[in-house]
């Protein structure tokens, strides 16, 4: 038991001595420039215009959104919905999920 331990420990050991190599440092590389600032900046203000070639809305199309329904109806609504009498009644808040007859019969009383 213990030579098959052992053997083990020789064989991992010898693995990680022959995967474990350092790279070579080369130092910083010299800066080799090919352009001018002036042929360089007209480049950039072109590419700053094009925006963002490799974003995920680059090439999305956004579809114009067609309204159904007039904006004057849909205010009305709104509006109609929200002086409602009992608009904030939630099921989940009552016994068994189910709203008492008296709440139903909302009537809208003067000063509240």
């Amino acid at each position: 038991m213990k030579t098959s331990n052992i053997l083990a420990a020789a064989a991992l050991s010898l693995l990680a001595a022959a995967g474990a190599h350092a790279e070579t440092y080369e130092g910083v590389q010299p800066l080799s420039a090919g352009y001018s600032r002036a042929d360089v900046a007209p480049q950039a203000a072109a590419a700053a215009r094009e925006g963002n070639a490799y974003s995920d809305a680059a090439s999305a199309v956004v579809a114009p959104v067609l309204a159904s329904s007039d904006r004057a109806e849909v205010r009305n609504e709104a509006v109609a919905a929200a002086h409602a009498p009992g608009q904030n009644l939630r099921r989940e808040a009552f016994a068994d999920s189910v709203i008492p007859s008296q709440a139903r019969s909302f009537t809208r009383q003067a000063g509240l």
